[in-house]
């Protein structure tokens, strides 16, 4: 199940809850009973390699990195 984060706008407090994608905007109280929350946006780390070449980018292999076109 998906974690959303939302912050209280009367305390200030940042907290987490554990709820289905469907529920993700219905209102959220905080955890000291203050009703009047945000939900904040979040961001995903990505994985990779910024050393790693591009796929299709050249370097051998494929018709037009290596080599086999005219």
């Amino acid at each position: 199940m998906p974690r959303y984060e939302y912050r209280c706008r009367t305390c200030g407090d940042t907290f987490e809850l554990s709820r289905p994608m469907a529920e993700s905007s219905d209102p959220a109280a905080c955890p000291s009973g203050h009703d009047d929350t945000v939900k904040l946006l979040s961001t995903v780390a990505v994985g990779g390699s910024a050393s790693a070449p591009a796929p299709g980018s050249g370097g051998g292999g494929g018709c037009c990195g290596g080599g086999c076109c005219g």
